[in-house]
């Protein structure tokens, strides 16, 4: 275990405060790359054979990072060695295929058996089966029938896009226009996949399950597939028509539809289906927008879900201000002065439709995503502002103080873009199998906002009922949920970090609890780890094969929040960071820590062995050294 005075723990902290340093974009911001699983790639190949745009080198490129993924199992999984995921697979073999595969190749052999042996690709998601449609190994019928006349459905319609996560609204705006379309791929090559089909098996429309409300929307459904041909005409071009201009009043330039790869996708064939020439300024943006999303390095090609420079400047900022020196604060106040320049103050957004009136001040995650600022991003951004230089900020971090604020929703929580977004009832119906139509208020993003009022001071009535929140979400067995960050260490690292920013007793009961549940889940090698299965109901928190450094830091960064600098527990957590430690600075980490849809959708984060070990190391040091308790910060 280190000596709370080693040297060796300065060293660390300096060689990995110096390492960020040098990761620093020339105008003071950081981005790292954002990986998906192969869905995305596996898209991006797919995309090029429906508009009949092949590039060769770049197919190939990506093809070879989708080899390299493929498990010992035969499939592709949604995180490192995770299960196959049917739909994922599918789209991944479909993909090498179109980029010259033979079918007879023996790892394209044994993907084939192991998708056939899990019943196949008539047992797809819906995004999934749409993609087949599109390239006509689908009929249209094995797709939920959603009619673009949504577009012009009133508020009080129980569906509405404003009643959907934005997310959903930005990939079903132009999603509806080619479910109206039914337009076919060009598929210059003439790829087809009916060897992915299991003989005999026919292929039915998704039905919803497990509420009275899905029998009343699959009944919807089955109406409107005889329905929707009789439909006004006049109407229907009325709604394709507001569906272009939803998309292209959020077209966003070369940042893209939502900031978001789908979207940006469905935007790119939603023109092309209606006939708008590729010269076309709508068309060209859109398409700039992709490649933007491309990282391309030798063996390493493929396409980003989208781009992270806010949160992972935030969130160096917050490293290299606890690791302090004249260095590291100088490149922690570059990021910030470049954060300052992010802030969306001239444009209410969708938000506003639920709260007309508010004025904007949040931050995007992306490098511009005005319509779509998010909570959790300007929650952080505002804490380190305020942890920097509170006098020199003061504005910026008012205003996005009293736009979070007016985001609160009813119950005291907070979600990532929204505010009241939950309509549960919507999660039922047939389109909506991958579960995460809706942005309902969670514990980390209500963490994030309590945990800056806390540092603020002078919110009282948020702050309070925050933290009734909060204590409302947490687990049984003594930890929070992690929608964004996998999963229930980081959703009780998000809220024991908050806690401490709002002064909670250190002895209250919830956060004794929530000690015990880390302490419990410490690996015999010092560290913790969790890995995706967590986000499914059968599966133990806080698990996993492997310990990771920034899932180790995140637990560490708990217990120090709840009063436990001392412990032998985060000793042990301090000596496995050093232990791994490499001749780089940072830590390497090739397990997926995030999550974008939980069960559908994870993310690997490459900034986050760069952030979170070096944060965690130099808080230890600045609380053993100091010999304090605890912080003042609210993360």
């Amino acid at each position: 275990m280190p000596d709370i005075f080693d040297p060796s723990l300065d060293l660390a902290v300096n060689r990995a405060a110096d390492a960020l340093v040098a990761l620093q974009q020339d105008d003071g911001h950081w981005v790292f790359e954002l990986e998906a699983d192969a869905t995305i790639p596996a898209e991006y190949i797919l995309l090029q054979h429906y508009l009949g745009e092949i590039d060769d080198k770049l197919q190939a490129e990506i093809a070879e990072f989708l080899r390299a993924l493929q498990a010992d199992h035969g499939g592709w999984p949604l995180f490192r060695d995770g299960d196959l995921d049917l739909s994922c697979s599918i789209k991944a073999y479909f993909a090498l295929k179109a980029a010259g595969d033979s079918a007879d190749a023996p790892h394209m052999v044994r993907a084939r058996e192991a998708i056939l042996a899990r019943g196949g690709a008539a047992r797809a998601n819906v995004f999934t089966r749409i993609q087949l449609a599109l390239f006509g190994e689908l009929p249209w019928h094995a797709v939920p029938v959603m009619p673009v006349e949504i577009m012009l459905l009133p508020r009080w319609f129980p569906f509405h896009l404003s009643k959907i996560s934005y997310w959903s609204r930005t990939v079903i705006a132009p999603l509806l226009v080619l479910m109206a379309k039914k337009p076919r791929a060009r598929n210059p090559r003439r790829i087809s996949i009916r060897e992915l089909f299991v003989p005999g098996t026919a292929t039915r429309p998704p039905r919803a399950s497990g509420s009275a409300w899905a029998t009343v929307f699959n009944g919807i459904d089955a109406v409107l597939r005889v329905t929707e041909p009789y439909l006004p005409k006049g109407k229907h071009e009325h709604a394709i028509a507001a569906a272009v201009d939803f998309v292209t009043e959020r077209l966003n330039g070369e940042d893209g539809l939502g900031g978001i790869y789908p979207a940006m996708a469905n935007a790119v064939m939603m023109f092309d289906c209606l006939g708008v020439p590729p010269s076309d300024r709508r068309v060209l943006i859109a398409k700039a927008a992709l490649r933007k999303l491309l990282g391309r390095k030798p063996g390493r090609t493929y396409c980003q879900p989208c781009l992270s420079p806010v949160w992972d400047t935030g969130l160096a900022a917050h490293a290299l201000m606890d690791a302090g020196g004249d260095t590291a604060i100088a490149a922690a106040r570059r990021g910030l002065e470049w954060l300052v320049g992010c802030q969306v103050t001239d444009l209410a957004g969708d938000w506003a439709v639920v709260r007309p009136g508010l004025e904007p001040g949040g931050w995007a995650f992306q490098y511009a995503n005005p319509h779509y600022p998010d909570l959790d991003d300007t929650a952080m951004v505002a804490l380190a502002l305020d942890r920097m230089d509170r006098a020199k900020y003061h504005g910026r971090i008012d205003r996005a103080a009293a736009w979070l604020v007016g985001m609160q929703s009813r119950g005291g929580g907070w979600a990532s873009f929204d505010a009241d977004n939950t309509y549960y009832y919507l999660n039922y119906i047939p389109f909506a199998d991958h579960g995460a139509l809706l942005d309902p208020p969670t514990a980390d993003v209500s963490a994030r906002c309590v945990g800056l009022f806390g540092q603020l001071g002078g919110y009282e009535q948020a702050l309070s009922s925050g933290i009734v929140y909060l204590r409302r979400e947490q687990e049984k067995d003594g930890s929070w949920f992690g929608r964004w960050g996998t999963n229930y260490i980081y959703g009780t690292w998000s809220v024991l970090a908050a806690l401490n920013g709002a002064n909670v007793d250190k002895s209250d009961p919830m956060i004794r609890r929530a000690v015990d549940w880390l302490l419990s889940k410490q690996r015999d090698d010092g560290g913790w780890g969790e890995d995706g299965r967590s986000y499914w109901p059968d599966q133990p928190h806080g698990e996993s094969r492997t310990s990771t450094a920034s899932q180790t830091a995140w637990a560490l960064l708990a217990l120090m929040a709840a009063g436990e600098v001392r412990h032998d527990a985060v000793s042990r957590g301090v000596a496995y960071l050093l232990s791994n430690q490499k001749g780089h600075g940072l830590w390497d980490e090739e397990e997926f820590t995030a999550v974008g849809f939980p069960r559908v959708f994870y993310l690997r984060y490459h900034g986050y062995r760069a952030f979170f070990p070096l944060w965690a190391l130099a808080r230890y040091r600045n609380l053993t050294s100091r010999n304090q308790p605890s912080y003042p910060h609210g993360l």
